[in-house]
């Protein structure tokens, strides 16, 4: 096969997983009417229609929706291939992509990297914070990080972190002139400080379970952030109550800036784990990384 058509094949699959010429150009590094002239001599050469374009959408056609598929196995296996090639060095090499929220790249990534990276100079690794649900496979990712309820059945996934908890905090002023709530119901009558996710569509409604029991509660109060970092720093300024994961606020309630309340009703669930697909062949260095990651119970 010549080289541009496979060059032209692999431009496809880019334009069909992104489903947009401007992202697909990004990730491949070349102009959005570069890849727009490659697309339609590839659809002139087939005879066939691959792409369907609107001002807002690029949708793959039936006969574009087959290529894909098959394609898409087929580069995959080829990259994975090439990949592997690095066992050949000396040293493992290569990038590798993960995709994670806030919390996980500060509080689990990032503690694991700091040990791993200096041993292994010919690694790259490129975390994205994205609180949305990626799809790892169409966005080119190597891994995710998760929390296991929000991993597909079909990925592999492996724990590398302990049991979690959130905590509803304040500051110890805001209750000054203020009873604390003894259930979560009660919320509602307080300022809460709020967290947007995109995959959620809206705000971010805080999860309760007491002895099997479980609550969402949608709060309502002045503020709105899509980063706990925000959500910190607003209740420690005393302008509401925050949800947030036990282990960003632990310090601050170590040192009496914030106090907590509805204990009770924060139970431990499973910590975040690392996930990819199930047909994915390890290349060196991600398996280093993996067994870096991997969460050993002490």
């Amino acid at each position: 096969m010549p080289s541009e058509n496979l060059n032209d094949l692999a431009a496809f699959l880019a334009v069909a997983r992104a489903r947009s010429f401007t992202k697909a150009a990004a990730n491949l590094g070349v102009s959005q009417s570069a890849l727009s002239q490659t697309i339609r001599n590839l659809e002139s050469r087939l005879g066939l229609r691959l792409l369907s374009r609107t001002t807002r959408s690029v949708q793959t056609t039936e006969a574009g929706e087959r290529l894909e598929l098959v394609l898409g196995a087929r580069l995959d296996e080829i990259d994975a291939e090439l990949a592997a090639l690095s066992e050949l060095r000396e040293k493992p090499a290569g990038t590798i992509r993960i995709t994670a929220d806030e919390h996980a790249a500060t509080m689990v990534l990032w503690p694991a990297l700091e040990r791993f990276l200096p041993d292994y100079p010919d690694i790259k690794v490129e975390i994205v914070i994205d609180f949305g649900l990626t799809d790892i496979v169409a966005e080119r990712y190597d891994a995710g990080v998760r929390s296991i309820e929000m991993v597909a059945k079909d990925m592999i996934a492996v724990p590398i972190g302990p049991d979690m908890r959130m905590a509803v905090v304040a500051s110890p002023g805001y209750f000054e002139t203020r009873s604390r709530p003894q259930t979560p119901q009660d919320l509602t009558a307080y300022n809460c400080i709020n967290l947007r996710l995109p995959t959620h569509g809206g705000l971010y409604a805080w999860e309760f379970q007491k002895n099997g029991r479980e609550l969402r509660v949608r709060v309502d109060g002045q503020l709105v952030f899509n980063s706990v970092a925000m959500l910190l720093k607003a209740a420690l300024a005393g302008l509401g109550l925050a949800y947030v994961p036990e282990a960003e606020a632990r310090p601050h309630l170590d040192d009496g800036r914030l106090v907590r309340v509805l204990t009770d009703w924060c139970e431990p669930f499973s910590g975040y784990h690392l996930y990819y697909p199930s047909r994915r062949q390890q290349s060196p260095a991600f398996a280093l990384l993996v067994d870096a990651l991997r969460y050993k119970k002490r």
